[in-house]
């Protein structure tokens, strides 16, 4: 993997630039504003733009799903990594499921399976460390912690069927 290099733009956002395996000088401006350039420089002269292509926030996003992107999140949400006993894993919300739609509080999560939620993904939204009042949003993503067994529980819980 290339290594990139990080450059904060006041004002204006974070430039991200790497050299391809081929020599290729590549950058990705972020704007604060979310619209991304993607930067082709000269091989002669790294300083010097050749090309330029403004995406906003759709085009970025498809434009990484051609790259792969989806493929990784999905072996992501598959993959389940240990630690000291301690697994992490990305659960799918089935509609329909005991669980779909209840608040932490209401499916007594922890209580019940001695798991702890640690994000609730949802529509591309993420709830960091939700609260008793945060919903298990039917077809979001639970990112949770704990024992293999206690995943197990858990994931009986949101899986529908």
């Amino acid at each position: 993997m290339s290594e990139v290099s990080e450059t904060k733009l006041p004002g204006i956002g974070v430039r991200y630039d790497f050299t391809t395996s081929s020599g290729s000088n590549i950058g990705v401006l972020v704007h604060r504003t979310g619209r991304r350039d993607l930067l082709v420089y000269s091989a002669q002269d790294p300083e010097a733009c050749l090309f330029s292509l403004e995406l906003d926030a759709s085009d970025a996003r498809t434009l990484t799903e051609l790259f792969g992107a989806s493929r990784i999140a999905e072996e992501l949400t598959a993959m389940q990594q240990d630690l000291a006993g301690l697994a992490i894993d990305w659960i799918r919300v089935d509609p329909g499921s005991e669980w779909a739609g209840k608040t932490m509080k209401e499916a007594a999560v922890h209580t019940t399976t001695a798991v702890s939620v640690v994000a609730i993904i949802t529509d591309g939204n993420a709830i960091a460390a939700p609260g008793a009042d945060d919903v298990l949003a039917p077809g979001g993503i639970a990112v949770a912690v704990g024992t293999p067994e206690g995943l197990e529980a858990f994931t009986s819980h949101v899986r529908k069927g």
